[in-house]
Formats: structure tokens, C-alpha cells, sequence
């Protein structure tokens, strides 16, 4: 049994997002294809001897006690094999919150994946997918190593390992975030806006379309003005809303173009616009 790990927890970003039919349980019925980042978190494990969770995070403003993802699937965890655990666990935050860009999922992906291997539990990624679609809905699609589609409220994954495009990213940010619960429930009465593009972009890898633009847009002006601000830059293929947002995804048709574009982006929408230059993966 190993005294301690440390794992990478990656972004993930949507390349379609459709929402259907509202589920009895509250959540939406949804289908989405869902690919990991090279931006990633690290996620710090380690036991301890003083018999609890120890959580701490280099983002001062997110919660660290049991409400925090990272807590909960050490909680699903202990439930699943009848034993509790003993642990220390540190998150350094790269990925933004309230972005669309999963990184609670992540983490929490990460903690059961590192807790497996620490422990010698011996869960198949089938079973840590099980635990993790109780923890949140997008937990699951992080315990697998590919890109993969996402049906049910997001927890019934089917991984593709042959789908690797490799896409040259850009991403940005403005200096708030959206809460993805709020985005589905305004989903079913939110409108199009005027002058806007939410048609599909048709690329290699299929379809990019995100049905959450609608209510966010409509709360989010400056979102809206971005995407289409993206979609006239010369070196952007495709542009679209990441998850829930507020992170907005350009897709670059040249690998080098990325860093002189956020240059662009934050001399257009502020200098507090967050952005990030790399690839998926």
C-alpha cells in the first residue's frame, strides 16, 4: 500500500452538448461528447493517522469541507468497499471554477482513481465510474483515460480511445462564472438572440454545437459578443460556449496561432479575461 500519490486532473471541455427532455429526478437528459485538456489540476494524496479527511486547496474561495467534491468521493468510496479512510489531500488549482471546464469533476475522478491504486482496493475503471456517477454527473467521464460520449444526466459514458484529433485550443474566460444548475433550469424558456450564430460548426470530429448558449447568452451579453468575436478571427475554426461556461472555446486550424490570439482577446474584453493557450488530449 503506497503512502502517497500525485495525480494530474484534466480539463475537459464539450465539443457538442445537447439538452433533451427533463428527467422525474430533476436533472435534464442530455448527449455530449466530452474530450480531456493538457490544463489540468494536481491532486495531492496522502494517509494520515488522525482517522478524517484533510482537504486543502490553493483557491482560497473554495470550499473544503464535506460539501466539496473531493470529499464526497472519498465518502462514496468508503461507502462502496465498507472501510473508511485516513487522508490527507491537497488540490493546486489550475483549472478556473464556475468555467464549464469540470474541474471538481476531475479532482473528485482523481481522488477515486488515487485511492484505488493507494489502497489496493482493485475497482475496475467500470466500478470507479459507478461510484463517481454518484459523487456528480460528470465524474464518471473523467475515471476514463479518452474522450468519450456522455448520455443520461451525464454519467452513462461510453469511452472512445481511437478519438484523438489532437485540437490546437484557446480558451478565455471573463472574471465571473456561471453556475451549471442554474444554466439547465433556465434552458427549456431561454430564446436565441438576435445576430447571434448557434447553428452546428461542422468539423472533421463532427458537429460542435451547445444548446446551453441560449441561456447563458441571454443572462451573459459580453459571451455572446465573444463567440462571435471568435468566429471572425482568421485562426479560429470553430468557436463555441465550454459546458455551462462562462469559459468560451476557440478552435484553432493552426497549432501556433494560440498565443498571440489570447493577446488578442484580452486587448479586446479586458485584461482580467482569464485565457489559455494548449491542446486536448
Amino acid at each position: 500500500m503506497a503512502d502517497s500519490t500525485s495525480i494530474q486532473a484534466p480539463a475537459k471541455t464539450n465539443l457538442s452538448l445537447r439538452v433533451l427532455n427533463k428527467r422525474e429526478d430533476g436533472f435534464h437528459e442530455i448527449e455530449t461528447r466530452m474530450i480531456r485538456l493538457s490544463l489540468a489540476d494536481r491532486v495531492d494524496l496522502s494517509w494520515t493517522t488522525d482517522d478524517r479527511i484533510e482537504l486543502t486547496c490553493s483557491d482560497p474561495e473554495l470550499p473544503t469541507g464535506e460539501e466539496n467534491l473531493a470529499t464526497k468521493a472519498v465518502r462514496a468510496l468508503e461507502e462502496r468497499v465498507r472501510k473508511k479512510f485516513s487522508l490527507r489531500i491537497h488540490i493546486e488549482k489550475k483549472i478556473p471554477s464556475g468555467a464549464g471546464l469540470g474541474g471538481g469533476s476531475s479532482d473528485a475522478a482523481a481522488i477515486l482513481t488515487g485511492v484505488n491504486e493507494m489502497a489496493s482496493l482493485g475497482l475496475s475503471i467500470e466500478e470507479l465510474a459507478q461510484i463517481g456517477a454518484t459523487v456528480g454527473s460528470d465524474v464518471s467521464f473523467f475515471v476514463y483515460d479518452c474522450a468519450c460520449d456522455c448520455t443520461g444526466r451525464g454519467e452513462a459514458v461510453t469511452p472512445l480511445p481511437d478519438f484523438n484529433p489532437g485540437l490546437p485550443l484557446v480558451l478565455a474566460k471573463p472574471d465571473f462564472g456561471v453556475s451549471a444548475g442554474w444554466a439547465y433550469q433556465k434552458f427549456l424558456n431561454s430564446k436565441e438572440l438576435p445576430g447571434i450564430s448557434y447553428v452546428p460548426q461542422i468539423c472533421p470530429w463532427g458537429l460542435m454545437m451547445n444548446d446551453l448558449e441560449q441561456p447563458v447568452f441571454q443572462k451573459h451579453l459580453v459571451l455572446a459578443s465573444m463567440k462571435m468575436w471568435l468566429l471572425n478571427q482568421a485562426e479560429v475554426h470553430a468557436a463555441m460556449m465550454s459546458g455551462s461556461g462562462s469559459t468560451m472555446l476557440a478552435v484553432l486550424n493552426k497549432s501556433d496561432a494560440g498565443i498571440e490570439l489570447a493577446e488578442r482577446i484580452r486587448a479586446r474584453f479586458g485584461q482580467s479575461t482569464w485565457t489559455w493557450v494548449g491542446h486536448s488530449l
